[in-house]
């Protein structure tokens, strides 16, 4: 399957369309490993606040969605209820997040961020930035906006795709 290397990447020879899925979910699975790295990386955004990305994407989450509970957060970044509410926790306990009764119903709560979490957000929203800029900048020298909106429905297929394997092997424990 692997052809040759280019900058320090394997590239698949793309004969037929089954080649060129293959380069798209090997391609899929080396992102998804190195996310997974990076997810776990600290980063200091202020002399007192080290998050790692998930807690800080966490934060940045409540902060855009105010009132969201934690079974829409764990939607809303496709995880568990359970891992959603392990997050929360672990935020709670560096008061970030504080979760509050909605409208008297004392089973479900809702999320909103403490007056660090809103200097954490804004401290991400500028690091975030930065980011993107990069991102756009070489992502818009080399497609079209119609060729990245492509991709971005292609990304959205082989996730539902995922989402169907995931219904197999875990029946509907992910909600």
């Amino acid at each position: 399957m692997l052809d040759k290397m280019v900058k320090g990447l394997y590239y698949v020879e793309m004969k037929t369309r089954k080649n060129a899925i293959e380069s798209i979910s090997f391609h899929l699975v080396r992102i998804m490993n190195k996310h997974s790295f990076l997810e776990e990386q600290p980063i200091h955004f202020a002399a007192d606040v080290v998050l790692t990305p998930r807690e800080i994407h966490s934060i940045q989450a409540i902060g855009e969605h105010e009132r969201i509970n934690v079974k829409e957060l764990g939607d809303y970044f496709g995880i568990t209820k359970s891992a959603a509410s392990q997050m929360i926790a672990r935020l709670s306990a560096k008061g970030l997040v504080k979760k509050e009764n909605r409208d008297g119903n004392n089973k479900e709560l809702f999320l909103s961020l403490t007056e660090s979490g809103w200097k954490a957000f804004n401290a991400h929203e500028c690091f975030h930035d930065k980011h993107m800029a990069d991102l756009t900048r070489n992502l818009s020298s080399k497609f079209t906006v119609a060729e990245m909106l492509k991709t971005s429905e292609l990304l959205a297929i082989i996730e539902n795709v995922l989402d169907k394997r995931i219904s197999k092997f875990a029946g509907n424990k992910r909600g």
